[in-house]
């Protein structure tokens, strides 16, 4: 059983790192919004892996730090989700004049 929760990892992690060039920030955000939704998909086989886990095992698998570094990459794809678009940024003006 603990081998069916790797491929959804592997596959979320895929999604995250591989490069991809959006057309724009909504295109980029709804996509974002997937990888938040196939997270949380992913506590049900968690919550299963950890009822099959042995309890007597000597070296148990920490299912409470696995579960914490998810709510920490979530939180961190919600909070780009959620910032506000950029701005261009306004630069001093130039001078222009370059003879003396």
């Amino acid at each position: 059983m603990k081998r069916h929760l790797w491929l959804p990892s592997f596959l979320i992690i895929g999604l995250v790192v591989t490069p991809a060039a959006f057309a724009d920030a909504d295109a980029e955000r709804e996509a974002l919004a997937k990888v938040i939704h196939e997270i949380n998909a992913l506590d049900s086989l968690i919550k299963r892996a950890e009822a099959n886990a042995e309890q007597d095992s000597r070296i148990r698998f920490r299912y409470d730090w696995l579960r914490q570094d998810l709510k920490n990459i979530k939180d961190g794809i919600q909070s780009h989700i959620d910032s506000p678009r950029a701005q261009p940024r306004s630069f001093p003006p130039l001078r222009g004049d370059y003879r003396r």
